[in-house]
Order: C-alpha cells, then structure tokens, then sequence
C-alpha cells in the first residue's frame, strides 16, 4: 500500500469517526450540543483537523443526514424482502420508517427536517438518498396500477414523514398509532 492510499484511508476513517461522533452526540444531547469543539475533544483531533474535513457544523449534519438515508435504505429494503405479499411488505416498509424515526430523531430530524443544501429529488442526490427512496419505490411499484410511481411514493413518503413528525412531538394519540396506519396504506394503495 503507497503512502498515498494509507493517507486517504486515514482520512476516509476520521471523516467516519467524525460523523459516528456528531450523530451520537445529537442523539444523546440535541443538535445543539453538536459543536466543532465538542465534536473535537470526542474524536481527540483539533478543530483545524475538524475543519480540514467538513467546513462547518451544516457541513456535518449534512454527512449524518447522508449517511443517516444508507442507513434507512437498508432498514427499509430488509422489510420488504420480509415479505412476499405486497400489501404486506408495504406495511413491514411503513413500520420500518416510522419505527426508524422513532428510534433514532436526532437523525431523523438532520436527515428530513433540518434546513440543508443536500439536493433530493434530482440526478445530483447522493447515492444514499437516491437508495432509501429506490426502497420506497420498490414497494409501491407492485401496488401503482396507473398512478405514476415516483409521485405516489412521494405522497407515501410524504404521509409517513407526518405521521413521524407529529408522532415525535406528541401532537397525536398514541394509542391509535396502527389505526392510523391502516387507514392511510389502505387509502393511499388500496
């Protein structure tokens, strides 16, 4: 291995500890505990070394948010394959989400609530958005009939992204979660 490829992996490994640490930190402690001199005291390099990777704070909760959509993308994609029926698999995807940002809303909340530049929905997203919503798509595609696929995996995403907001912030009964749920899936992709 040349100097040059050590390098990089080295850098390739303390852009991953640096984003590990921002996402623990913010799930533990809030986005606003998440700060370059934190974030350099957890991962033991200064903030020049900080900085030499991502410019700033939006820069880092950006790299969460992005990695934070691999993440769901595999978590989505093993609940479809949990099931063969597809009204079945598109429940297991629902639940797969909302269940996600259940568990997980600091990154939740950097990867669809934040302000951010990460461009969606265009040949420019990253490789990570694009296969977390490939994962919803995959599951609406059986159930479309005539409906343009793309746009009703977006009213889907869509749905479930408020049901996980308002979830999140106490703004609905908790005890009529899966009521809910039904009633959306069964009118949205009967």
């Amino acid at each position: 291995m040349s100097i040059q490829q050590r390098r990089e992996r080295e850098r390739a490994e303390r852009h991953r500890l640096i984003v590990a640490a921002a996402r623990d930190l913010a799930e533990t402690e809030g986005w606003e505990a998440v700060t370059t001199r934190r974030l350099a005291e957890r991962v033991e390099y200064s903030q020049p070394v900080l900085y030499s990777h991502f410019k700033g704070k939006d820069a880092i909760v950006s790299a969460v948010a992005i990695d934070g959509c691999g993440d769901l993308a595999k978590t989505l994609a093993e609940a479809r394959a949990s099931h063969d029926d597809p009204a079945k698999a598109l429940r297991a995807v629902a639940e797969a989400y909302l269940n996600f940002a259940h568990t997980c809303p600091a990154l939740y909340d950097a990867m669809f609530v934040q302000r951010t530049d990460i461009p969606f929905g265009t040949p420019d997203s990253p490789p990570e958005l694009k296969a977390a919503f490939g994962a919803f798509v995959a599951v609406v595609e059986p159930l479309a009939g005539d409906d343009d696929v793309e746009t009703l995996t977006e009213v889907l995403w869509s749905a479930l992204h408020g049901l996980a907001t308002l979830t999140g912030s106490n703004r609905l009964r908790p005890d009529h979660h899966n009521a809910r749920l039904d009633l959306l899936l069964r009118r949205l992709l009967p």
